[in-house]
């Protein structure tokens, strides 16, 4: 790349400011390609970070560049990169594990101690217009996928990943708490595996969108007690195989658990506080399976596969779009939660 490029990219400097400042223009090392940006999308996280600096035990040092659900254009490629080559559109896996320690060498690479999550310092965040990458944490996503839905890929993966650890499958009874964005992928997959799905929210505007995206039952959550909430949930619709909990708050763990049959898997998504009271009786006298789910691993091929297939359709769930220059007006709009889910276009070269 000569003098006639430029990386321009967001970076979040303090609590609630965010900027577009010039960066360096990256070049790609052994292993590495560069990536021109076409479309980032805005995750709940970059909200916390945007308006914390933390999410969860997530803590961050400011100034970063943001952003971590991108897709964009091979530009460049370094030594011993074979599999892509310039002009490739690609959707990238944002962290980088180090590939040589137990969880690595298991498969289980999202649980790395040694993880490089993009948007925590020193690696950039990919809100940019040119970014640098591992070749083996990108993927070609095929001619008939748009850019924006291989910017939803990132979050494709947690979805199918949480489907994974709940052992999600035809004829399973599934609850989903929460229709934010990942709540909702979790349905599309959910059903795209052949599973009768409840989707619950405080919000009566993205129950509705869960309705028309394929839910079987929609409740709408009007109290804070969990364990009443659950009761009504049986009573709608009996005991669920497997819960798929997407919003970290308490009261929704709650009825998480206690709608479970007995021997039921309940699996935690949403991050919220890091510490809250746990219904242990009903995991007790139940035998529930209380699993885990954090990002993805080997998940973006399945991810791909049921988007490019025409399984599931993301395109629904994109309510607002924005240039790189308005991305202060994006991260507002997705801090409102007036929209599910929120993209930012970078610009770059060939991405247009």
């Amino acid at each position: 790349m000569g003098s006639l490029y430029k990386n321009r990219g967001a970076v979040l400097k303090a609590v609630g400011d965010l900027r577009i400042e010039e960066l360096p223009v990256p070049k790609a090392g052994p292993g590495e390609v560069i990536v021109a940006i076409g479309v980032v999308g805005i995750c709940g996280s970059d909200i916390h970070y945007y308006t914390k600096g933390k999410a969860g035990n997530f803590i961050i040092d400011m100034p970063l560049v943001v952003g971590h659900e991108p897709a964009g254009i091979i530009s460049s490629v370094g030594e011993g990169v074979t599999h892509l080559q310039v002009g490739d559109k690609v959707t990238l896996e944002p962290g980088k594990p180090c590939f040589a320690c137990v969880q690595c060498l298991n498969g289980t690479y999202n649980m790395c101690l040694s993880m490089k999550a993009c948007r925590v310092p020193p690696i950039y965040g990919a809100m940019c217009q040119f970014f640098k990458h591992s070749a083996n944490l990108c993927h070609k996503i095929p001619d008939e996928m748009t850019m924006e839905e291989g910017a939803l890929m990132e979050p494709v993966a947690v979805a199918v990943h949480a489907c994974r650890r709940g052992g999600v499958s035809f004829g399973n009874k599934v609850l989903i708490c929460g229709s934010g964005a990942i709540g909702l992928l979790n349905l599309l997959v959910a059903k795209a595996a052949g599973a009768i799905v409840t989707v619950t929210d405080i919000s009566t505007s993205r129950l509705e969108k869960a309705k028309e995206l394929g839910a079987d039952l929609v409740y709408h959550v009007t109290t804070k007690d969990g364990k009443e909430s659950a009761g009504d949930i049986v009573k709608l619709a009996g005991s669920h195989d497997v819960t798929i909990e997407c919003t970290g708050v308490e009261s929704s763990i709650t009825t998480g658990l206690w709608v479970l049959k007995p021997g039921g898997v309940y699996v935690q998504v949403g991050i919220g506080s890091p510490s809250i009271n746990f219904p242990i009786t009903a995991v007790l006298v139940n035998e529930l399976k209380v699993i885990g789910s954090l990002r993805y691993a080997n998940d973006y091929p399945t991810a791909i596969a049921l988007v490019s297939s025409g399984r599931i359709d993301v395109k629904p769930l994109i309510t607002h779009r924005f240039d790189l220059d308005s991305v202060v007006e994006a991260f507002e709009t997705a801090k409102a939660g007036s929209g599910i889910k929120v993209l930012v276009n970078c610009g770059s070269y060939g991405c247009n």
